[in-house]
């Protein structure tokens, strides 16, 4: 069971925003077919969001930059049209949004080859702007990866974090998955500093079983579970794919919740980036820790049985 402090503490906001990168998504199928669409880890869990809680009252808004050309007026127009917010995307002058291929097997794991050197969301802090981070730090959660932050060269990581910490210093909530992609960072040492300090700054932690074991040299889940209470995260819960999620908060860990039978998985894309879409949307609305986090795998759990990162709204959980 969670601690009665956890699971009686509800989580009530009514902002919250998403800040990443979105790309234009070459999706392959096993068979070779290919569609385009467009994707990014906190892109779909704003999108998710928006659809779980945007009737309620909660605002869902993106923060990125992406270009003036035709692909980014589709995407910005797709957004909306899912209502998440657009008022903090940034159009970058010179800059287009980046490229990615997504490459999914048989058994629904998938693989990626990006193209984003140029990708306009990397310049998102190159500079300061007062009125830019105030909106920012106007809403009740920010939310994040870390692709959000390894995508910015130094200077624009060092503003991100800053910011951050301002925002949680202010009582604001700082939710963050330590989403792993080697090739973004250029050591090994420098992503595991990095996404160190920012479990340090997080009060919600989404943190992968997998992606935490792979960024850390970790043998199992007991040392990683050990790690992670020492970062004193209000909420933390560590993913566990179809193991279900198990909740590690001020310091104690439950006994892992009980979840359905895990579905054959037709495509893992997006399958994390819903879960922290379902737990914030149930925490949002008043849900405690533990059923936040069966609402998240219960999301998670239907987005694998569909293709792509976002499933048909007819498709959603009731």
């Amino acid at each position: 069971m969670v601690s009665e402090a956890v699971s009686s503490r509800a989580l009530r906001f009514s902002s919250i925003a998403s800040i990443g990168e979105c790309m234009v998504e070459l999706g392959v199928a096993p068979d070779g077919t290919t569609a385009l669409g467009f994707g990014g880890d906190t892109l779909n869990t704003a999108i998710y969001l928006a659809r779980l809680v945007a009737k309620q009252g909660v605002a869902v808004d993106y923060v990125t930059a992406v270009g003036r050309d035709p692909f980014s007026d589709r995407m910005v127009s797709a957004w909306e049209a899912e209502g998440v917010g657009t008022a903090l995307v940034r159009r970058h002058p010179d800059r287009i949004a980046g490229l990615y291929a997504i490459t999914t097997a048989a058994d629904g794991e998938r693989s990626f080859t990006y193209w984003r050197g140029e990708a306009a969301a990397r310049t998102l802090f190159d500079a300061p702007d007062a009125g830019f981070e105030a909106a920012l730090l106007g809403h009740d959660v920010l939310y994040l990866s870390a692709i959000s932050v390894a995508i910015l060269p130094a200077a624009g990581r060092e503003r991100l974090i800053a910011l951050l910490e301002r925002h949680r210093a202010n009582g604001g909530t700082v939710a963050f998955d330590s989403n792993y992609r080697p090739r973004l960072w250029a050591s090994k040492t420098e992503a595991q500093e990095t996404v160190e300090r920012l479990w340090r700054v997080a009060t919600v932690a989404f943190p992968s079983v997998d992606d935490e074991m792979a960024l850390f040299d970790e043998a199992d889940e007991d040392t990683v579970i050990a790690r992670l209470k020492g970062y004193g995260h209000r909420e933390c819960i560590l993913k566990r794919g179809p193991n279900g999620p198990l909740i590690v908060a001020g310091g104690t860990s439950t006994a892992p919740l009980a979840v359905p039978p895990p579905a054959k998985a037709v495509d893992t894309t997006a399958a994390g980036d819903s879960f922290n879409a379902g737990y914030l949307a149930a925490r949002a609305l008043g849900a405690g820790v533990e059923d936040a986090a069966l609402a998240g795998h219960s999301l998670a759990a239907t987005v694998i049985r569909h293709r792509g990162a976002i499933i048909p709204l007819a498709a959603m959980p009731a």
